[in-house]
């Protein structure tokens, strides 16, 4: 009893320890796992609570819904929807929010970076750069399949990187998703969270890097359990 007591106090701390001191939180919620709708709100600590930021969104996600992503959380032993690559949905979990980009330049803030066509995300699980964004200009192309950073239509004229499965990191599983964003667009997704141009900057605006922003995404019951990991 005594090891397995100790066992769940060294897994809390370690679990409160990947999970930076955040000011900032975007919530998006969904009514079930199924559904490619969900609302979004922006939260701010102020002291011992969060208050609410702006109006709520109405956004659009996976096709298919929601899987368990790889973020900051802890997937439940019994989860039976796990995200995976191609499967259409969008992460369920914690994760830390990673650069903003566009097509143009945006003065703001928050780390923000302007992609060409030649930059590409990389969805090829037989590839060393699978979810790594990078600029085919100047590597040994190895991949067969993946996302242009920019393109004609405006889905990613504005966006936010989200940091699941590792994107840009070491330690990417492979076959467990890549390439997830917040960005612009009006219809369900491969897996990514969409709203309106005017919407996207908006929050683009608002973030702060030194606040830690986190976006925690899942259905009503889950974000209530992702929110008492949160400090």
């Amino acid at each position: 009893m005594k090891k397995i007591l100790l066992s769940f106090i060294f897994m809390m701390l370690s679990l409160q320890a990947q999970i930076p001191d955040t000011k900032q939180l975007i919530v998006v919620t969904t009514k079930d796992w199924s559904t490619p709708n969900g609302k979004l709100q922006r939260y701010e600590n102020e002291g011992d609570h969060w208050h609410k930021v702006g109006k709520e969104v109405n956004i659009k996600l996976g096709r298919n819904g929601l899987g368990w992503g790889i973020g900051l959380h802890t997937i439940p032993k019994d989860a039976k929807i796990i995200k995976k690559e191609g499967d259409g949905k969008a992460p369920a979990g914690i994760f830390e929010l990673k650069q903003a980009f566009g097509y143009f330049p945006f003065v703001v803030d928050y780390p923000y970076e302007v992609y060409k066509a030649t930059d590409h995300c990389v969805d090829d699980v037989n590839s060393k750069f699978y979810n790594k964004i990078v600029d085919s200009t100047k590597i040994e192309i190895d991949y067969k399949s993946k996302e242009h950073m920019r393109f004609p239509k405006d889905y990613y004229k504005y966006g936010i990187v989200v940091n699941h499965n590792h994107i840009d990191e070491a330690g990417a599983k492979k076959g467990a998703g890549s390439c997830i964003f917040i960005h612009i667009k009006s219809v369900p997704t491969a897996g990514c969270t969409v709203m309106r141009e005017d919407e996207m900057k908006e929050i683009i605006e608002w973030l702060d890097v030194k606040s830690h922003p986190l976006l925690v995404q899942g259905t009503g019951e889950v974000v209530d359990d992702l929110m008492k990991e949160i400090k």
